[in-house]
């Protein structure tokens, strides 16, 4: 089914402004895979933030032209589903994770940050923890030396209380 001129810039208007809110932008061939399948992925990426969409190439690279994901120009080809995502990790994570159960999805790239990422830079970036987890992880590392502290005073009181125990009783021997 072919689209009418108004139809093709609506979707690429929407593409646009995809693209102006991404941090990433994962491509992938998802030649093979059923329709089950596809919308396993599709529910699994909307839970996460993440926007798929099934283009045509030359609408797509058209509306990633002046864009960060412009680099990846000369890759759009084949049958591709678009993974567009704020968070900087999450297209990669859910694509990658998908692709590991599912082999007839192939990971062809990416961008980040306006350069452009092959298969292994995509995987790598799938493996960066999210940003609530690394937030975790950073409020973890403020709150040791604060909680080791605390430990050490709660351990001399302790002491002390065992010592000053201990004197009344030594105390009342030499009386």
């Amino acid at each position: 089914m072919s689209l009418n001129r108004s139809e093709k810039e609506a979707v690429i208007a929407e593409v646009t402004s995809l693209a102006a809110q991404a941090q990433t932008l994962v491509i992938a061939e998802y030649r093979g895979i059923t329709v089950a399948s596809m919308t396993k992925l599709r529910v699994e990426a909307r839970s996460k933030g993440v926007t798929l969409s099934v283009l045509k190439n030359t609408l797509a690279r058209r509306a990633l032209a002046g864009s960060s994901f412009e680099v990846l120009g000369d890759q759009l080809t084949g049958p591709l589903i678009y993974g567009f995502s704020e968070d900087a990790v999450a297209a990669a994570k859910v694509v990658a994770d998908f692709a590991k159960t599912n082999d007839k999805l192939v990971i062809r790239g990416g961008v980040f940050g306006g350069k452009a990422l092959d298969v292994e830079g995509v995987k790598q970036l799938a493996n960066i923890p999210t940003k609530e987890v690394l937030l975790a992880q950073f409020l973890g590392l403020l709150q040791s030396p604060i909680t080791g502290f605390a430990r050490v005073l709660s351990a001399l009181a302790e002491k002390k209380g065992e010592g000053a125990a201990e004197q009344p009783a030594a105390e009342a021997e030499t009386a």
